[in-house]
């Protein structure tokens, strides 16, 4: 696969980052993943973390150097993601989980996948048209799907989701694909800090008219002007696929069938004790997610509602 990349993630004007982005790729398939830490719980910056972790963890456990199943691979690991966002409230003891939002993609070969839970986004644009985004889990988004206006004196507030990882609830996984790439094809995640003051159309514009290295910093800057003194965090991660074939911009060509490249980084914060996985952890949260995921069709209950955001 030959492809390239840009991102991006500013901290706004909030305290700290609760952002976090990265990708990971073997010699047949990349995955590329965004989380935005929830304020208004414990710890968003290690929930992000964490979520992404946790994905290149897996990732690097299945891609072998291609997934068997990149739709099933995507709805485990975001499950098991969330399931270690639990472990590592209970054994902090903490009173309230740390959240976060994810979107991840996996490309192998000329194939295009992804997933999402939260409010985090993917776009794609194919010669120079927004053909697709994900559809944010908020009470606000649902309500424009089932064609629903406000009544008089009825808002919404954008930042309220129904769900996330990390909340008591087994998470709503959205997933869509496989979509053949072509050729020039690009693919935009990014947080809530960057969509929530920048339009679909100026996002389009930008992306269809300008390389994504001089795309998404503007981007980003337009986000910040904005978004003002109390600008969100604004992350982005893009990715244009070139096809595959002779090396020209990054390139998975070089690598073995074991090869693994990552720029998601482990778990570290200041003094705190990193939150590590191991094989057998990997294999009781498989477990664990296919237990709960068996006892959900059983029960056939709807997922609990998260918190606001903010």
């Amino acid at each position: 696969m030959r492809f390239s990349t840009y991102q991006v993630s500013r901290k706004g004007g909030r305290e700290k980052n609760e952002d976090r982005m990265g990708y990971c790729y073997t010699r047949e398939a990349g995955l590329f993943a965004l989380a935005d830490g929830m304020g208004g719980h414990p710890e968003g910056e290690v929930a992000a973390q964490l979520a992404l972790q946790t994905l290149a963890a897996m990732f690097q456990r299945e891609a072998a150097p291609a997934l068997a199943s990149p739709e099933q691979f995507l709805q485990d690991a975001i499950q098991i993601a969330h399931q270690q966002l639990l472990r590592y409230g209970a054994q902090k003891g903490l009173t309230d989980t740390p959240r976060t939002t994810v979107i991840a993609c996996i490309i192998q070969g000329r194939t295009a996948y992804w997933a999402h839970c939260g409010d985090s986004r993917l776009y794609m644009l194919r010669a120079g048209k927004l053909v697709m985004r994900t559809r944010d889990h908020s009470y606000l988004e649902l309500q424009a799907a089932l064609g629903r206006s406000p009544q008089p004196g009825e808002t919404f507030n954008r930042n309220v989701l129904f769900t996330c990882l990390g909340s008591p609830g087994r998470p709503m996984i959205d997933s869509f694909g496989p979509l053949q790439l072509e050729p020039g094809d690009r693919l935009m995640l990014c947080s809530d800090g960057l969509w929530g003051t920048v339009s679909d159309e100026a996002i389009t514009l930008q992306l269809a008219t300008r390389s994504i290295t001089d795309a998404v910093p503007e981007l980003v800057e337009h986000a910040l002007r904005n978004g003002g003194p109390r600008c969100d965090n604004v992350t982005v991660l893009a990715v244009e696929w070139e096809g595959v074939g002779e090396p020209e911009v990054d390139s998975t060509q070089g690598l073995s069938d074991q090869g693994f490249a990552s720029t998601i980084q482990s778990l570290g914060f200041g003094n705190e004790r990193h939150f590590e996985m191991d094989e057998a952890e990997i294999q009781r949260s498989v477990r664990e997610v296919q237990d709960a995921i068996k006892q959900a069709h059983e029960r056939g209950k709807p997922p609990a509602p998260a918190k606001p955001k903010n």
